[in-house]
């Protein structure tokens, strides 16, 4: 076995270490489900951070810089300025309002704070939570499978296998205390790889005699031009689909219950310049990435271009160090996948089973289902994997279609309820809805998506809905 495997098999001991540790103190639902409102700015922020970035940020993101080129740039500045906007527009008084109607999610949030006696807003929520994270978790699991296959040759459904057990058996174990205090330790080695890797792969170009814009410039797909070389409706189209990434943090499940998980909303400031400060060197060093492997090796060379983050560590470092910062990759997929089984157990658990059933059952039996939804839930989204994996879909498309339907589903919904006070119950419900439908439908005919992204459309659509809806029926209750 290489050095870099063996570095890779002590880390993923580590991670199983931490969730045995955490194992007697989750007590409670809250303890679960939020680590019980008690963690700090600096915990919270490399947490958010690392569920947000997943495997997306440092497999599929480079590997569109490869396809795409410089036109992968609108991206990066739409996700900068997302996790920004996002700490700035949302955090601080969801923390204030989720502690005042004491909610643990999301829909239960707007539940309580909208009196919604006929629980539908619970129900389509918590549906809607369970379908798009079901894709969300599939494609973490379906990065795990690439992961090994560069690193041990491993066939990707055993990979796959292997990651699926690894991130279901500690989540299961130490729920949200395991989840964010690993969060913390995969924060710092997923910013070191992004910055890290791009400098050794420019000093390696430089001492090469490579130059990077010439690559760039000879590459047959236009990967200089920050259009790919588009012009008119096509061109817009690009560069709104890369910003419309920004639009989707706005309403993700699995990040916004870490601003739920501060432990005062005095901290938020804090988490936030920590947040900012890991996003902007985060996301350019994934762009430049691809950019840096594409002027080593072409275009051409990959056959899986989401597979160049751990070839080219691999082929530009010392063995134990790549072994660190492959485990990046690992711990980007890892803190994801942890934090949307945890979104997905809370929506079944306790806004379907506990509140839309009206099932009490006391805390220690609500941890104990909440682990087997946990399990059951892993084994439906490694399925969705398998097959995604067998029918040669890319981890960016399906990461897009589950940021879409979340994203839009959930984000006018947040910035309208927390901002707009007319704001009602059935602007939140038709928000939700067609943010879900919407994405549904744009995402499966060709055209229209050719035509402009899902992320862009349902996010406006909903917010419309949202705002005409709730003008719509303040003038019926005033009548």
């Amino acid at each position: 076995m290489t050095v870099t495997g063996i570095v890779f098999i002590v880390y993923l001991t580590i991670l199983i270490g931490v969730g045995i540790a955490t194992f007697h103190l989750n007590k409670t639902q809250e303890d679960y489900l939020l680590a019980g409102r008690k963690l700090g700015p600096w915990v919270v922020a490399f947490s958010e951070r690392a569920s947000g970035e997943s495997a997306w940020l440092l497999m599929a993101l480079p590997g569109a810089a490869i396809a795409i080129g410089l036109g992968e740039i609108w991206t990066v500045i739409g996700i900068i300025s997302g996790i920004i906007l996002s700490w700035f527009i949302i955090a601080n008084r969801l923390r204030k309002e989720t502690e005042k109607y004491d909610a643990l999610t999301i829909p239960q949030y707007l539940h309580r704070k909208f009196q919604d006696k006929s629980n539908i807003i619970r129900l389509f929520s918590s549906f809607i939570i369970a379908f798009f994270f079901a894709f969300y978790v599939s494609a973490q699991f379906h990065a795990s499978g690439k992961i090994l296959n560069s690193i041990f040759g491993l066939n990707p459904i055993t990979g796959i296998t292997i990651g699926a057990v690894i991130i279901v058996l500690y989540t299961l174990m130490g729920g949200f205390f395991a989840v964010a205090w690993t969060d913390l330790v995969q924060g710092v080695i997923m910013i070191c790889t992004l910055i890290i890797l791009p400098i050794a792969g420019f000093i390696e170009l430089h001492e090469a005699g490579i130059s990077v814009t010439q690559s760039v410039i000879n590459a047959t797909n236009n990967q200089s031009s920050l259009t790919m070389g588009l012009t008119g409706w096509a061109a817009v189209s690009l560069i709104l689909g890369g910003l419309s990434w920004g639009l989707g943090y706005f309403g993700q499940p699995h990040l916004i219950i870490r601003y739920m998980s501060i432990r005062s909303s005095d901290d938020i400031k804090t988490a936030r310049k920590i947040a900012t400060a890991w996003a902007i060197p985060g996301v350019t060093g994934a762009f430049l990435i691809g950019i840096v492997a594409l002027a080593m090796f072409g275009e051409g060379f990959f056959p899986d271009v989401e597979q160049a983050m751990p070839y080219l560590a691999m082929h530009l470092l010392p063995g134990w160090i790549a072994g660190i910062l492959i485990s990046g990759a690992v711990a980007a997929m890892m803190s994801t996948a942890d934090s949307q089984l945890l979104v997905s157990t809370s929506a079944i658990t306790v806004d379907f089973y506990n509140r839309f059933l009206k099932r009490k059952i006391d805390d220690k039996s609500m941890v104990r289902l909440s682990r087997i939804v946990t399990v059951g839930f892993g084994v439906f989204a490694y399925i969705i994997a398998i097959i995604s994996q067998l029918t040669g879909k890319t981890i960016f498309g399906i990461v897009s279609y589950a940021w879409s339907g979340l994203g839009s589903s959930f984000g006018p919904v947040l910035i309208l309820t927390l901002w707009w006070k007319k704001t009602t119950r059935k602007g939140v419900i038709a928000g939700i809805l067609t943010g879900a439908i919407s994405t549904i439908v744009w995402a499966n005919i060709d055209s229209l998506q050719n035509a402009v992204t899902e992320r862009l459309v349902s996010f406006i659509f909903a917010f419309i809905a949202v705002v005409f809806v709730s003008l719509f029926d303040r003038s019926n209750s005033n009548e």
